[in-house]
């Protein structure tokens, strides 16, 4: 946990906290993480981003109904039927099974060792996607996978980020929103920390006559704020879809 979520731990009575201080960035690369059915439609779907989707289920249940996009893969089969997929471009790869169960996991550890660490197993599998009333398709699935990234509605480059910190004009505004514990590892020098949880309630400190470019850790909940003020209707907002670690207080941007 994060050094603000473990002091708040220790005030509770918690005695055994432990600071993972490398954070998701790192996590990411030697374990999958979770994603929510819902998640993923709203997320990923919806918005028709790119990501490859690997229905590890026997292929006649697959066929009966699956998530819209999904390769029927064999758990023995996942090296090969991924093989096409360049791995440095990270393609974010999700993996279901029945129940979010074993055989999941299995594979999301697999494609984690095998270099493709933007992996994530959706909770609850296919059930949990049919429980929460998403919507099926049925029919033949895919036997490979592919990945063709493009930018996400509102990204801003890593090349123009850069530039833009070498002189923040005067007509622009970077806003961090990571938490405030996370300030202690480096920040962008001009730039403005607005919490991504209390965006909501702080939306009248935004300038309204300003370029607005939002960043994060990882990129996600840049994106996620991204979304926020542009149902707030703001316009003139970006956020940056990549990687920002400090390195001795210098801000390293990767994708």
């Amino acid at each position: 946990m994060s050094p603000g979520a473990a002091r708040e731990a220790a005030a509770l009575g918690y005695t055994n906290v432990k600071v993972y201080h490398d954070g998701l960035p790192e996590w990411t690369r030697k374990n999958y993480t979770v994603i929510s059915p819902l998640f993923l439609k709203e997320a990923f779907l919806d918005k028709d981003i790119p990501l490859v989707i690997l229905d590890v289920r026997p292929k006649g249940d697959a066929e009966k109904g699956f998530i819209k996009g999904a390769v029927a893969v064999s758990p023995d089969k996942v090296k090969e039927a991924v093989k096409p997929l360049q791995k440095d471009l990270k393609p974010p790869i999700v993996v279901y099974d029945a129940t979010g169960g074993e055989a999941g996991e299995k594979v999301a550890r697999q494609l984690i060792a095998d270099g493709y660490p933007n992996t994530k197993l959706l909770l609850g599998g296919y059930q949990g996607w049919t429980a929460a009333k998403l919507p099926a398709a049925t029919g033949p699935l895919g036997t490979t996978a592919s990945y063709l990234p493009k930018p996400r509605p509102g990204e801003f480059s890593i090349e123009a980020f850069q530039k833009l910190l070498d002189a923040i004009p005067a007509d622009t505004v970077v806003i961090d929103v990571r938490s405030r514990d996370e300030l202690e590892d480096g920040v962008i020098k001009g730039s403005v920390n607005i919490p991504a949880d209390e965006f909501e309630k702080r939306l009248a400190e935004l300038p309204k006559d300003k370029k607005i470019v939002i960043y994060c850790n990882t990129g996600t909940r840049a994106e996620m704020v991204y979304h926020t003020l542009k149902g707030k209707g703001v316009a003139n907002v970006f956020f940056l879809n990549a990687n920002v670690d400090f390195d001795e207080g210098k801000a390293e941007i990767t994708k």
